[in-house]
């Protein structure tokens, strides 16, 4: 029987994060990864692989490069059980290996609701991260003309921008009243549904899907209002579950919602077992309530806390809950959102003051590619604590995106906001004098100031 000091299910992004961070800690320890296919996709870039990448190919991930370097063995295969007792596992070949820590980051697995009739029905796709089937996919919808994308969260979005790249007929249908709504305040959902009916995208907010209409292949849909579309493909962009069978089935205690339970260092209720990455359980940064929130970059921040802490905790790193960094762009548009959104935080009874400021991310305004970029910016009323942040603007919104959420990790204030010396030049931010992060902050303490 194989032997190995750490274990590894799972060959994504919080896998990889977690080996190698491990063997970068505890360079005495033996590890193995097992991930299920040789080639392991990049989770963000699933939907370019559709238009702007030419072949799934370019959206891989260098993971059995980076475990070699690492001195990590790699194999490909599947874990169908686990024995916590007697830490073992069993591979789907009826290999075994004895394991002393044991990290389950198996992920997740994309939504497909039981009660949505014609599921099942040919050119019904959902959207895994699985590299055979969203090849065979690709093939399929190449053929066809008129495509409608259910659910308007970031990867329904890209999905339809990347699709119409490529001369689809594309309408995007969202139940909620605006598209993006876990992510954005009104304000901002707005501009972006018309940056996308720019782009020739047909948005269809507060009414969803009820029935695939077909007999063996996709015909139409029905929308909730009873509402006929015609279309060629379905893609169901509805979220996705955590994939904790195998937790389940081993005796690892998994919630309600099947998240697979875990402390502030990743630590499951068996002793010496991990769980990371989507499979895991999730508590918000600011309510501290469970969320279903499934980010890669999360997931990467628990599999660098697993890693760390694999043997002992020498130093206390925790995970303090998942903040909700989101950006992707259209075009020549960015928009990313940090934390809580001011719609969020009335209905958790967070008392909240906003700041909304508008202005351009070069200084002067003439200079090429110059952007208008806006930023709001939620913080709790009677701090001033940074909780919650919005950008629309430029490429630049990624980044700032990611500030945001560095100040609200580290509660920052508005007032630390106001006296933050930051870098600037024309070419690469917004001005120093009105720029937008600053002025939003300067807005929200003004207001205070007045309350």
């Amino acid at each position: 029987m194989k032997k190995t000091d750490v274990l590894i299910i799972g060959g994504s992004a919080a896998g990889m994060v977690a080996a190698i961070t491990g063997k970068n800690c505890w360079l005495d320890k033996s590890f193995i990864l097992v991930k299920m296919q040789k080639d392991v996709m990049v989770p963000c870039g699933i939907p370019y692989i559709f238009g702007t990448l030419d072949s799934s190919q370019l959206n891989i991930m260098p993971v059995d490069n980076m475990l070699d370097k690492a001195g990590i063995e790699s194999l490909v295969n599947e874990v169908i059980s686990v024995e916590t007792k007697l830490k073992i596992v069993t591979l789907d070949d009826g290999e075994k290996i004895h394991y002393d820590k044991l990290v389950i980051a198996t992920g997740s697995l994309p939504l497909k609701p039981k009660w949505l009739k014609g599921k099942d029905l040919e050119n019904v796709f959902v959207i895994p991260k699985d590299k055979t089937y969203l090849d065979l996919m690709k093939e399929k919808i190449k053929e066809l003309k008129r495509i409608v994308v259910i659910g308007a969260g970031f990867i329904g979005v890209e999905f339809s921008d990347e699709l119409k790249k490529t001369g689809h007929e594309v309408i995007l249908v969202e139940r909620e009243s605006n598209i993006l709504s876990t992510a954005f305040d009104e304000e901002i959902s707005i501009r972006i549904i018309d940056i996308l009916k720019s782009r020739g995208i047909k948005v269809i907010t507060g009414n969803g899907i009820k029935e695939v209409l077909g007999t063996s292949k996709v015909e139409g849909i029905k929308l909730e209002n009873g509402e006929i579309i015609d279309t060629d493909s379905v893609i169901l962009s509805m979220g996705y579950l955590p994939n904790s069978d195998l937790a389940k089935k081993s005796g690892v205690y998994v919630d309600e919602s099947g998240f697979i339970a875990v402390d502030e260092y990743m630590r499951t209720h068996e002793k010496d077992i991990f769980a990371i990455g989507d499979c895991a359980q999730k508590r918000d940064f600011i309510t501290r309530k469970r969320v279903p929130t499934m980010l890669a970059s999360t997931a990467c921040a628990e599999a660098r806390i697993a890693g760390m802490n694999l043997f002992d905790i020498r130093v206390l790193k925790t995970f303090s809950g998942t903040i909700g960094i989101y950006s992707t762009a259209i075009g020549e548009y960015a928009f990313g959102t940090a934390g809580i959104t001011e719609k969020r935080a009335l209905e958790e009874d967070i008392s909240v003051v906003t700041g909304l400021f508008e202005g351009i991310d070069h200084h002067p305004g003439n200079l090429p590619e110059t952007q208008k970029q806006t930023v709001k910016l939620i913080a709790a009323k009677y701090s001033g604590i940074i909780l919650g942040g919005e950008v629309i603007g430029g490429k630049s919104s990624g980044e700032l995106t990611n500030v945001i959420g560095i100040a609200i990790q580290n509660r920052i204030t508005v007032n630390s906001l106001l006296v933050s010396q930051i870098g600037t030049h024309p070419c690469l931010t917004a001005s120093p004098a009105a720029y937008p992060l600053i002025k939003a902050a300067e807005i929200i303490a003004t207001k205070l100031r007045n309350l």
